[in-house]
């Protein structure tokens, strides 16, 4: 993880011609913002027994969601692009730290500018997961506020307290520019809490955990502290392939493709000292002769890195050895196609 950056480089005034302009203290305009700021609930104290509870992840696409949930979990557990939709799935990853357990729920961008059977299955994930939880992190890019951003908000009911996670902030060059937005946005929502900061950052990461961590209820955890994520293996393979996939592409490729994992076998070590082996194979579907030529790309030189990366990158998750195959298969109209959509492993 990276280490925080430093908002502002310290000044010596001595050396000073001209009056400096004072940065605003962002924490102190935060706590006279919240106190003009209607609570639902007050949460209790960190007591001496265990909490746990659900941490919902929600947003525009491509605000960075699940760049946080990867940060606040320590590992990466959910796939990242600059193409929206890249999240498809509810995914589910814990922290426990100290006596707390924290059970994250990163989800997909809420869409509406596409009214196919895929998103209007990603958008039910979405509601899913935001009605019954303990705390809502609406994510949004620091200093902005879109449509986008407004129908996200909508969705969220006012009785699960949540927090105003002002992402991005790495990107303002004068924190005390971010005020007046900061203000505007209290007008938005009863947030419980407003947290300007950075995925990047370890020490932002680290503030975010603590102010999550008041907001669930005492209870026994439920899953064991060294378990990071209750998808499997092959889910991850299949995620890791798609991510790839976007990535080498770009904008080339519709978002609308997609990964099936049509086989994922687990070999024990054949001798003392080796790892396992995962044999994989995958195809990948897209929806035009056109776009499979682009995945394959010259000689197959598109598609044989698509698989080495994913091999790289899952043999370091997986703590294995990975030999996968992939291959390309043209299935047109299939996000329009309820039944093909669930077959594909879609909700």
């Amino acid at each position: 993880m990276n280490a925080p950056k430093k908002v502002a480089a310290q000044t010596d005034k001595s050396k000073a011609t001209t009056p400096i302009e004072p940065q605003p203290d962002l924490d102190s305009m935060l706590e006279g913002l919240l106190k003009s700021t209607p609570k639902l609930a007050q949460p209790g104290e960190v007591g001496e027994g265990q909490r746990c509870g659900l941490v919902a992840i929600v947003g525009k696409p491509n605000v960075g969601k699940s760049t946080l949930l990867n940060a606040l979990v320590g590992q990466k557990i959910s796939i990242t692009s600059r193409k929206a939709q890249t999240t498809r799935h509810r995914i589910t990853g814990m922290h426990t730290q100290g006596a707390t357990q924290f059970v994250f729920v990163d989800t997909p961008g809420f869409q509406t500018l596409h009214g196919n059977a895929l998103n209007k299955s990603l958008n039910k994930t979405v509601q899913g997961a935001v009605a019954d939880v303990d705390l809502i992190l609406f994510v949004v890019e620091a200093g902005s506020f879109t449509p986008a951003d407004a129908r996200v908000l909508a969705l969220l009911g006012k009785e699960i307290p949540t927090l105003m996670i002002a992402n991005k902030l790495d990107n303002i060059h004068r924190r005390g520019d971010i005020a007046p937005w900061l203000q505007t946005m209290q007008t938005k929502h009863a947030f419980a809490e407003f947290v300007p900061m950075s995925a990047k950052s370890a020490k932002d990461i680290e503030r975010l955990l603590a102010i999550c961590e008041k907001y669930l209820p005492e209870q026994a955890w439920w899953y064991s502290p060294d378990e990071l994520t209750d998808r499997s293996e092959k889910f991850l393979a299949s995620e890791l392939v798609r991510e790839k996939l976007f990535r080498l592409t770009g904008d080339e490729l519709p978002y609308t493709s997609t990964v099936v994992i049509d086989k994922f076998e687990e070999e024990p070590p054949q001798k003392k000292g080796q790892k396992r082996l995962l044999r994989i194979a995958a195809t990948i579907v897209v929806e035009r002769d056109g776009h499979k030529a682009m995945v394959i790309g010259d000689k197959g030189e598109r598609i044989k890195r698509i698989g080495m990366e994913t091999r790289v990158e899952l043999e370091k998750l997986a703590d294995a050895k990975v030999f996968i195959e992939l291959w390309v298969k043209v299935r047109s109209g299939w996000a329009d196609d309820e039944a093909r959509v669930r077959s594909f492993g879609y909700e």
